[in-house]
């Protein structure tokens, strides 16, 4: 078993910048891809970025590349996010996730452990 925590949410201005954190607990940390997914109000839960184990692949949701990073201390046991430029459509609650699913998974069906979400509101 894996436990994921967030923490880093709240409101931002459009334009302002958010860090987000995912603590784990459990088992290995350094052998997940772990993924960053959002989900807005009254819409599908949606990947936003992925990290391979190692630290040294990502992947980026198309509306964030430019504006969010992501990256990971194994030694923390712990994965961030990044989140500048924002902008109010980035309203969501945020979700952290680790997948043993090899690769960079982006589908939510990939992820095997998931945070309870932190939420993020950007204002105009």
């Amino acid at each position: 078993q894996v436990q994921l925590v967030e923490s880093g949410g709240g409101l931002a201005q459009a334009g302002g910048s958010l860090r987000l954190s995912c603590a784990a607990s459990g088992r290995t940390f350094s052998v997940y891809a772990m993924g960053w997914f959002r989900q807005a109000p009254g819409k599908e839960r949606e990947f936003v970025a992925v990290i391979s184990p190692s630290g040294l692949s990502k992947v980026y949701q198309d509306s964030v590349k430019g504006r969010f990073t992501i990256w990971r201390d194994n030694a923390k046991n712990t994965v961030y996010l990044e989140m500048n430029r924002l902008k109010p459509q980035d309203t969501a609650v945020y979700y952290c996730a680790a997948s043993s699913f090899g690769g960079l998974p982006r589908r939510l069906v990939e992820y095997d452990y998931w945070g309870q979400g932190t939420q993020v509101t950007v204002s105009s």
